[in-house]
């Protein structure tokens, strides 16, 4: 797998307030982009999104990932 870099900075608006983000990794950006998933469409439509574009994937057999990356959203605060 190639080695990817990321830069960005992801603004999200909610009624709430805001939350900022400066994901580095495609790991990183994931899981920023499920969170944000989850909190607009809630805990179900956001699994069946995600699952509608693994399935395009379904036959491919892609390498295990050697590393761990931590979750960006932890200590993050609440809104």
């Amino acid at each position: 797998m190639a080695n990817v870099s990321i830069k960005a900075d992801i603004k999200v608006q909610w009624p709430q307030g805001q939350s900022s983000f400066s994901p580095g990794t495609p790991e990183e950006l994931a899981i920023i982009g499920v969170d944000v998933l989850v909190k607009a469409l809630g805990t179900d439509a956001a699994r069946s999104f995600v699952m509608q574009v693994f399935e395009r994937y379904a036959n491919e057999h892609l390498a295990t990932p050697t590393n761990s990356v931590a979750h960006p959203l932890k200590n993050a605060p609440t809104l």
